[in-house]
């Protein structure tokens, strides 16, 4: 939190030296204003979640479910179908 009150406060001093200049103050609201429509990426993840989901499947692999391959090219073909 302490750092976000940090950046705010820096944001808002540069903030104020563009705003003295009214075509790099449309510039910069330009700019916020592609930032802000930005949808964020629903493939990310913590590094905890992305842990939880390695020992998921681990604990899957140890209770013999998932998929064996006898060789690279039955892999390839199952890959291929999905």
């Amino acid at each position: 939190m302490d750092n976000a009150l940090n950046l705010s406060a820096e944001f808002l001093r540069d903030l104020g030296i563009v705003a003295q200049d009214e075509s790099r103050l449309r510039r910069a609201m330009r700019y916020i204003k592609r930032l802000a429509a930005e949808k964020p990426d629903p493939t990310l993840m913590t590094k905890e979640e992305f842990f939880a989901e390695v020992d998921e499947a681990l604990e899957e692999a140890r209770q013999g479910k998932g998929r064996r391959f006898t060789d690279v090219n039955e892999m390839n073909r199952w890959l291929n179908s999905l």
